[in-house]
Parts: C-alpha cells; sequence; structure tokens
C-alpha cells in the first residue's frame, strides 16, 4: 500500500497534477520531521546537517521564482521532486554537496570570521565609526 501510494504520488508530481504543492509538500515535510527530531536530540551534527538543509532549500526556493523556471524546464517538478529528495535524506546529504558547491563559494566572503571578528560585527564599528557612535 505505501509503495503504491509512493507510485501515485511521483506519477502526480511527473505529470504535474499539483506538482508545485506535492514537491513543496516533501521539501518541508519530511525535513521538518528530521529537523524536530535533531532539536531534541543532544548531537550537533544533525543540528548542523538540518540547518543546511533550510537555507538550501530556501535559496533554490528563491531561485526558482526568480526565473520562473516552471516555465523554461519541461518536467522541472519531477527534477525538484528528484533534487529535493537528494537533498533532504539524511543518507544522501545532498544539501551539504550543493551548499558546499555553490552557496559557500558565493557567500563565504560575507560571513567569515577574521581576527578581529566577523564581517558583521566589523561593519557594524565601521557604521559606529562613521556616524560617532561609540561601542
Amino acid at each position: 500500500m505505501v509503495l503504491g501510494l509512493g507510485v501515485l504520488y511521483f506519477f502526480l508530481i511527473f505529470f504535474n497534477i499539483a506538482g508545485e504543492f506535492l514537491v513543496n509538500t516533501a521539501g518541508f515535510v519530511i525535513p521538518a520531521y528530521y529537523s524536530l527530531n535533531a532539536l531534541f536530540s543532544s548531537g550537533k551534527a544533525d543540528d548542523t546537517q538540518w540547518l543546511t538543509y533550510w537555507v538550501t532549500y530556501a535559496f533554490l526556493t528563491v531561485f526558482e521564482s526568480a526565473i520562473n523556471a516552471v516555465y523554461w524546464f519541461p518536467f522541472y517538478y519531477t527534477f525538484k521532486f528528484v533534487l529535493v529528495l537528494w537533498m533532504a535524506l539524511p543518507q544522501t546529504g545532498g544539501a551539504v554537496i550543493v551548499f558546499r558547491s555553490l552557496i559557500q563559494p558565493v557567500f563565504s566572503r560575507f560571513f567569515a570570521e577574521t581576527g578581529t571578528g566577523s564581517t558583521s560585527t566589523n561593519l557594524r564599528s565601521q557604521a559606529d565609526q562613521a556616524t560617532g557612535k561609540s561601542i
């Protein structure tokens, strides 16, 4: 019965019958369960994994809406479904791979810590100096 529901779910996505809803549901339900499980566990590694997933999923969603990808690529939701499952399943670690390959190289210079503190701290101190405020 579970296998039949899985095949029906994939069939509906493949033929884009409520594809956006079904893919977003898969992108939220499975990771939300594992994220809650990670929050209640004592280890930190699973917290990092799921924070990485949510950041990666957010960038995917913003990028998707910016280029309106569904109109440009046939079977878009099928590919997105496979990508979201690959990113969400803890066994594959896909979100970490996407994050380290695409997101981290672009944004690391804004968030990397230097000898005197983080970039945001440096920017805050420069803004305070420019406005005459003291820390």
